[in-house]
């Protein structure tokens, strides 16, 4: 399956996503606890998925910003990767230099996943992504494609934030009667259809994180300082995010997300 050229795509919210990560790189892995988290949840799953050798063939992270997924697969997975280091794909400098002083002499590539995958991955052994497929048009057609370029004996470890998250995000939003701003998040059950139109799969399920609600303007202030701010809808004005922090819930709600998370092997 084919990707439109990259000079067709919406370049500008591409760029915003890159920008706003490129801001947040410094701090990312000190903020990004729910990131870190799963993708030890993922590894953890894998480790015990994962019992034989993986098949000769390239294996990568997608999306592999600061290396969160790619040094946890490395500690859980170490002799099925064996000889085929995981190369770090990402579209952000500056998240592939944070992942470059953890891991030197790890494998690089800058790329944008819009773009569809790199040829030198077709035929992969393992694909690895976590939270980066929300961040790329029409994510059920990407994962469509990453299936379709393993190679048979080949993984899928997946980890996306689906559109159960954020529900008093939504819930300030549509009380204050504003648009809601942030990124809209991929459905699971277009995403879990394409996983079972290719792939046997050997654990999925839809999580639900919850933490403490700070307020709107304090978890507004998390989501950037991770460089996750970045959407497609365009920024609230003064007076409509005065709205949305007057109406937002209180502590006694707490904020929420919600994680799809699948393994899976091509037949």
């Amino acid at each position: 399956m084919g990707f439109p050229d990259h000079a067709t795509l919406s370049s500008g919210f591409t760029a915003r996503v890159r920008q706003c990560f490129s801001h947040g790189a410094a701090g990312y892995e000190r903020s990004a606890r729910l990131q870190a988290a799963v993708a030890q949840r993922l590894a953890n799953l894998a480790q015990r998925a994962i019992a034989a050798p993986l098949p000769a063939g390239p294996c990568a992270d997608l999306g592999a910003g600061s290396g969160l997924l790619s040094r946890a697969l490395g500690h859980g997975l170490g002799p099925a990767l064996a000889g085929a280091p995981l190369l770090r794909l990402d579209n952000c400098t500056a998240l592939l230099a944070e992942d470059h002083r953890h891991s030197p002499e790890a494998p690089q590539l800058l790329w944008d996943l819009n773009r569809g995958l790199p040829r030198q991955l077709q035929g992969a052994a393992l694909l690895a992504s976590n939270f980066c497929l929300q961040w790329l048009e029409q994510p059920a057609q990407h994962l469509d494609a990453w299936c379709r370029q393993l190679q048979s004996g080949g993984w899928l470890l997946l980890a996306v934030p689906t559109a159960g998250s954020f529900s008093i995000w939504h819930q300030a939003a549509a009380t204050a009667a504003v648009p809601f701003s942030g990124l809209a998040l991929p459905p699971a059950a277009p995403l879990l259809a394409t996983c079972d139109q290719h792939l046997q799969v050997h654990h999925q399920r839809l999580l639900r994180f919850s933490r403490a609600n700070p307020g709107g303007a304090s978890f507004l202030r998390q989501i950037k300082a991770i460089g996750a701010q970045a959407s497609p809808q365009r920024r609230l004005g003064a007076g409509e995010l005065r709205r949305l922090l007057a109406h937002w819930p209180g502590a006694e709600q707490p904020l929420q997300w919600e994680v799809l998370i699948l393994l899976g092997r091509k037949p």
